[in-house]
């Protein structure tokens, strides 16, 4: 008998796109929801570059969240491919999650955009679409129910749930409502798995996110991170990662590098801390830094750099 068919005939499994436009809270709510970091988290906008699925599996259930790129219009073909990942999780969720910075300014455009693509994505795939208001902690109480209200007025949304992914306020009453409207069937994944990417992905997103932490402006945009080498000891607990940070060019290069090479030994020891909790032993990291020109705008080494 397999680990997936060990499962009740009441059991529900699904997938749920997590979607927004950026800086709305989708990374750190799905780390929320599962209680452990997954995704990548920074203040700036558009961190998220890729499709990551976050697994949640309990008794009765199993949910496959698919943390997703903010929804923007794409300048280079960096962005066009992450759209293009929001895209297909959106056609692969069983619901769909907008989520929505309830204490921004731009709240009214936020409600007006969500039922717009409400409207083309529920209406045409019949899903369940909910919008989760995030970021409540930031509001009055008295605020809550007249957004609630707006949402309802534009499009009927399945569900409005108010919460706070930082303080992890309503996060019981969101897992539960989805629940209810996942299919019954088997899991997707063993009980243990937490995600369906490997150590080596997350990494390098690691790296990334202390790139996004440390530098401004352009410089992190121009960035990604590629493992060359990740080997485990046979005779002791250590792993030794080679890792190479590409930028589009020389001028960026100065600036990861740093005077002296300090910059880039900061990344490197705020990273290995990162990495060294995650694996669960000591890390070695070797970062080196290397000019490759306009690869954003380059579908052919944006591919080749892990952007599938």
């Amino acid at each position: 008998m397999t680990e997936n068919s060990k499962r009740g005939p009441r059991f529900r499994t699904g997938y749920v796109a997590l979607i927004g436009e950026p800086n709305v809270g989708k990374s750190t709510l799905l780390n929320a929801l599962l209680e452990q970091k997954l995704s990548i988290v920074t203040p700036k906008p558009q961190t998220t570059r890729h499709k990551i699925a976050g697994i949640l599996t309990d008794d009765n259930y199993q949910i496959v969240f698919l943390d997703t790129p903010g929804l923007i219009k794409p300048k280079y073909a960096l962005q066009e491919v992450m759209m293009s990942f929001a895209g297909e999780a959106i056609e692969e969720a069983d619901v769909l999650v907008f989520l929505v910075d309830a204490s921004g300014r731009g709240i009214v455009e936020s409600v007006k955009k969500s039922a717009a693509m409400a409207r083309l994505v529920g209406l045409k795939d019949k899903k369940p679409v909910f919008v989760v208001l995030n970021k409540i902690d930031l509001l009055k109480k008295a605020e809550v129910l007249p957004l609630i209200q707006a949402f309802s007025l534009l499009y009927p949304f399945t569900e409005i749930i108010p919460v706070s992914a930082l303080k992890g306020e309503n996060l019981v009453d969101l897992k539960k409502t989805i629940v209810k409207y996942l299919p019954e069937g088997n899991a997707f994944y063993p009980e243990d798995y937490v995600s369906d990417r490997d150590e080596r992905f997350f990494v390098s997103e690691l790296i990334r996110e202390e790139i996004f932490k440390l530098f401004k402006e352009e410089v992190p945009y121009s960035t990604t991170v590629e493992i060359e080498e990740f080997r485990e000891s046979d005779s002791e607990r250590k792993t030794f990662i080679r890792a190479v940070v590409y930028v589009e060019r020389d001028s960026h290069k100065g600036i990861i590098i740093g005077k002296g090479g300090a910059a880039l030994k900061q990344v490197g020891q705020n990273a290995r801390r990162q990495i060294e909790v995650m694996i669960g032993h000591e890390v070695f990291l070797e970062l080196f830094v290397k000019v490759e020109k306009e690869w954003r705008d380059d579908k052919g080494k944006i591919k080749r750099l892990g952007y599938r």
